[in-house]
C-alpha cells in the first residue's frame, strides 16, 4: 500500500480548514511535554502514533511538540490550531479536549506518514489546521440488551477508537442489563453491567473527554422486566401483545397510570445514576406501540393518548429533576402529537432518531427546532438484521442526519447501533457506521457528498489498521451485499430476513423480489468482497478476531443467498416439505455451524449471558430443517 504524499484526503474526521507547510525533519527521538493535567492523554496518543510509526519520543523540555492552552474564544470549548512546520509541532487550544484533539489529529497524520518498507519516517508533512465540530455532542449508543453484553476490555478498547475519533458521548442502551439490587430476577441470566464496571469504565471515558451518559428505558421496551410474574402487574397489557421484538406473545410496556411503575423507575434511578458523573440521563420513552390499548384505553379515550403520554413524560422528568439529571429521550410519540411540543419540559432533550437514508430528517429537526427544545438527531450505523451491515444506507442516513441536523440547530449527532433479532453482526459490521457518523458529526460539510470519501482505505488507516490495504475493502464489499439481492426491505437485509425469519408470516414482504437469479449474482459478490481476506495485515491486539468476524459475515451471506436459492427452487417461501430431506439435513449441519461459531467469535468480545438466545435465532430454523 504505497504511502500518499500529504495526503490531507485521509484525516478522518477531515479538519475544517488546512493548509500545506514546510515539511518537519523528524528528529532521532522527538521531545513530548512531560505529561501533566488535562494532557496525559494527548502526550499518550501522541507516544503511541510516534512508537507505531518506529520512533522512540523522549519527554522532557524543550519539546519538539508543544501545547498550548489559550484564553481564546474563537477556539470554542474543543477547537485547537495545529502547526506542524520546519521548526516542529505547536497545538493551540482553549481546553485540555480541544488539546487532545489536536494531538488525535497530529497522531493520525503521524502514521499516514509511515513508509510501507519499515523502519521510521524521515520526515513529516508540514501542514497547518484550523479546526473546531460542528454539533457539541457527537455521542454513540451502543446496544447492550439484545443479547451482548460487551467485555470491559471490549468497551475500553472502543472507547479509545472512539476518542481518537473525537466522538465525546457514550450511551449503552440498557433494558435489563444493569445488575440492580433486589431485582436479580430480571437480570440474573443477562451477564449484566455491575455499578462496578459503570465506575471503572466512566473514569476511562472522562480521561479521553468521552461523557459516559446513563441510558434505562423506561416505559415501552420494557418486556424483559415484564416478563417475570413480580413486574407482570405493572404492564399496559399484564396478558401480553404480539410485537416486533420477540415471537412470543408479551408485556412490552409499563403501565403510566399505575403508581408502583415510578416508584419502580425511582428505584432503578436511584441505584443507576450515582454511578456516572454525567448530568445527563436517556430514559427512552419511545415506541410505546400497546399505550391505550388495555390498562389506560379509558384514560386514553378520555384525555388522548397524546396527553396521557405526556403526563407521565412529566412525572419520569420530576424524578430525574429531584435528582439534578438533565432527560433525554426518544421523539418519535411526541411528533405524533405535534401540538403538545410546546408543553414538553423545557430542558428536556429530544432524540429525533430514523434510520434509512430517506428519514425525514429536515422535517423533525425543524419541528423540534421551531419548539424551542434542545434535540439530537439520531442516526445508525445500519448493522443490524443485516449480517454484515448496509453501507450506502448508512452513509446516507448518517449524512443526512448531519446536514439537517446543523441547518436547524441540533445540540448533538448520536450514533445507534442496535442488535435486534439476536445481535448477529459482528462488531466489524459497524465500524463503517461508526467511522463515518464520527467524521459527519465533527465536519458536516464532508456528508453534502457522503459516497465520495475513500472509505475502504479510511477503515484500513484509522480503524482496522491494515497494512495490507485489504480490509477495508472486505468491509464495504460484503457491506454492499444486500443490494444485489433484489429487495431492499427497510431496516434490514433481505438476505438477513430469508434466514433469521424462516417460515414466519412476516418473511414473505420482507423479501419480494428476491429471486434465484439475484440470490446467485449476491453471492457472486461476496466471493468477490471476501476474496482478499487471505492478505491481512492487520495491526490490532484483536487481528485474529477481526479476521474470524469476517470470514463469518462471508460465510453466513453466503449461506443465505444459496439457502434462499433452493427454497426459492422448491417455489414455496412457506414450507421446507420441497426440499429433499437429505439437503434439509446438510443446511441444518451448516447453519448450526454457523450458530457456533458465532457463539465462539462472540465470546472474545461480549459476556455469555445471552449469546445462547442470540444463536438460538439461527439454530430455531436448523432445528425446522432437520425435523421437516
Amino acid at each position: 500500500m504505497a504511502t500518499v504524499r500529504r495526503p490531507f484526503d485521509l484525516l478522518l474526521p477531515r479538519p475544517h480548514r488546512l493548509e500545506p507547510a514546510d515539511d518537519w525533519v523528524l528528529p532521532a527521538r522527538p521531545a513530548l511535554p512531560p505529561s501533566r493535567p488535562g494532557l496525559s492523554a494527548a502526550v499518550a496518543r501522541l507516544a503511541a502514533a510516534f512508537a507505531r510509526a518506529g520512533v522512540e519520543p523522549a519527554h522532557g523540555e524543550p519539546a519538539d511538540v508543544r501545547f498550548h492552552l489559550r484564553n481564546d474564544a474563537c477556539l470554542g470549548a474543543e477547537g485547537y490550531r495545529l502547526e506542524v512546520n520546519g521548526g516542529g509541532v505547536d497545538v493551540a487550544a482553549a481546553t485540555p479536549a480541544g488539546l487532545f484533539y489536536g494531538a488525535a489529529t497530529l497522531a493520525q497524520w503521524i502514521e499516514l506518514h509511515r513508509p510501507d518498507g519499515g523502519g521510521a519516517p524521515a520526515r513529516i508533512g508540514g501542514l497547518s489546521v484550523d479546526d473546531r465540530p460542528d454539533f457539541a455532542a457527537r455521542g454513540v449508543m451502543l446496544d447492550v440488551s439484545r443479547d451482548k453484553v460487551p467485555r470491559p476490555e471490549t468497551l475500553r478498547a472502543l472507547v479509545d477508537l472512539l476518542a481518537g475519533l473525537k466522538v465525546n458521548q457514550l450511551q449503552l442502551y440498557t433494558e435489563h442489563t444493569f445488575a440492580y439490587r433486589g431485582h436479580e430476577a430480571v437480570w440474573r441470566d443477562a451477564s449484566p453491567l455491575t455499578a462496578e464496571d459503570v465506575r471503572d469504565l466512566d473514569a476511562w471515558c472522562a480521561e479521553r473527554f468521552v461523557e459516559l451518559v446513563p441510558n434505562q428505558q423506561s416505559f415501552g421496551h420494557f418486556h424483559r422486566w415484564l416478563v417475570h410474574p413480580d413486574y407482570r402487574p405493572l404492564a399496559e397489557c399484564p396478558d401480553g401483545i404480539e410485537h416486533p421484538f420477540s415471537l412470543a406473545v408479551e408485556p412490552f410496556s409499563l403501565c403510566p397510570l399505575d403508581p408502583g411503575t415510578l416508584d419502580l423507575l425511582d428505584d432503578l434511578y436511584g441505584q443507576l445514576l450515582p454511578r456516572f458523573t454525567s448530568r445527563q440521563v436517556n430514559v427512552g420513552l419511545d415506541e410505546t406501540i400497546d399505550l391505550g390499548r388495555c390498562r389506560s384505553r379509558a384514560a386514553c379515550e378520555e384525555r388522548g393518548r397524546g396527553r396521557v403520554y405526556l403526563d407521565f413524560l412529566r412525572r419520569v422528568h420530576g424524578l430525574l429533576a429531584a435528582r439534578g439529571r438533565r432527560m433525554q429521550f426518544w421523539g418519535d410519540v411526541v411528533l405524533q402529537h405535534p401540538e403538545l411540543l410546546a408543553e414538553l419540559p423545557a430542558d428536556a432533550v429530544a432524540l429525533e432518531w430514523g434510520y434509512e437514508a430517506d428519514h425525514p430528517f429536515a422535517a423533525d429537526a425543524a419541528r423540534f427546532a421551531a419548539s424551542g427544545l434542545d434535540f439530537f438527531v439520531c442516526p445508525g450505523t445500519s448493522g443490524w438484521n443485516s449480517f454484515a451491515g448496509r453501507a450506502t444506507n448508512a452513509l446516507g442516513n448518517l449524512a443526512s442526519a448531519a446536514v439537517h441536523g446543523r441547518a436547524h440547530g441540533a445540540a448533538g449527532y448520536l450514533v445507534t447501533d442496535w442488535g435486534d433479532y439476536g445481535h448477529l453482526q459482528p462488531l466489524t459490521a459497524s465500524y463503517l457506521g461508526l467511522a463515518a457518523g464520527a467524521a459527519f458529526a465533527w465536519n458536516a460539510a464532508t456528508a453534502e457528498t457522503p459516497l465520495a470519501p475513500p472509505w475502504a482505505e479510511l477503515l484500513d488507516r484509522h480503524v482496522l489498521r491494515d497494512r495490507a490495504g485489504a480490509a477495508g475493502r472486505v468491509v464495504t464489499g460484503l457491506g454492499e451485499a444486500y443490494l444485489h439481492a433484489g429487495r431492499t426491505p427497510r431496516n434490514g437485509s433481505a438476505l438477513f430476513f430469508l434466514v433469521v425469519f424462516a417460515l414466519l408470516e412476516r418473511e414473505r414482504r420482507l423479501v419480494q423480489g428476491v429471486t434465484e437469479g439475484t440470490l446467485a449474482a449476491t453471492l457472486e459478490h461476496v466471493g468477490t468482497a471476501a476474496s482478499g481476506l487471505g492478505g491481512l495485515r492487520l495491526e490490532r491486539d484483536d487481528a485474529a478476531v477481526v479476521e474470524r468476524e469476517l470470514a463469518w459475515t462471508a460465510d453466513v451471506l453466503a449461506f443465505a443467498c444459496r439457502f434462499g436459492r433452493r427454497r426459492l427452487a422448491s417455489g414455496d417461501l412457506g414450507s421446507f416439505d420441497a426440499i429433499p430431506r437429505r439437503d434439509r439435513r446438510a443446511l441444518a449441519r451448516e447453519l448450526r455451524t454457523l450458530a457456533e461459531r458465532h457463539r465462539e467469535i462472540s465470546l472474545e468480545r461480549y459476556r455469555p449471558g445471552g449469546l445462547e438466545a442470540s444463536a438460538g435465532w439461527l439454530t430455531r430454523v436448523a432445528d425446522l430443517l432437520a425435523s421437516a
